[in-house]
């Protein structure tokens, strides 16, 4: 079964025109484009009994780790598929598992669909949340040297 897995999702990823690499032969490595949040890296990966998906949002937040922990167990309630979780350096990430059984195209556009939605609208407020000092520092160093502010207009409130 898992052979089949790996076809349909290589099918799937092909057809979506996704970047992705195939490093092993159940392993995916995938990019997803988004808005806030310019490209969300996501593992696919089939197991025995499984198709397991991570990908990373942020690193360890500098600050305010409690309210950022917080923050994504109130959004873990109301998500579909897929949850946040840290690793052991406090990175947070998106995990989720299905069974092979219920893989299939419909199941995989809503999981990748849910990976770059959940990614992309976290993105901001987990920033702002764990990195609000270095936020201000950034904005501070590129006013005094006239760099552009561009990227960063989504947190002038906290300037």
């Amino acid at each position: 079964m898992s052979k089949d897995i790996v076809s349909l999702i290589q099918s799937f990823l092909d057809s979506q025109g996704l970047e992705y690499d195939h490093p092993s032969a159940n392993t995916f490595l995938v990019s997803l484009p988004g808005t806030t949040k310019l490209a969300t890296h996501c593992a696919l990966i089939v197991g025995d009994h499984t198709l397991s998906v991570n990908a990373f949002v942020i690193r360890k937040p500098d600050e305010n780790a409690g309210a950022v922990h917080a923050w994504c167990m109130l959004k873990n309630a109301s998500m579909y598929g897929i949850a946040f979780a840290t690793n052991e350096l406090g990175d947070i990430y998106l995990v989720g598992r299905l069974p092979l059984g219920a893989v299939n195209e419909i199941e995989l556009d809503r999981l990748l669909g849910s990976v770059l939605q959940y990614a992309d609208g976290a993105f901001n407020p987990l920033l702002e949340l764990g990195f609000a000092d270095a936020i201000r520092r950034e904005w501070a160093w590129r006013v005094s040297r006239g760099e552009s502010l561009a990227n960063l207009d989504a947190f002038q409130h906290l300037i």
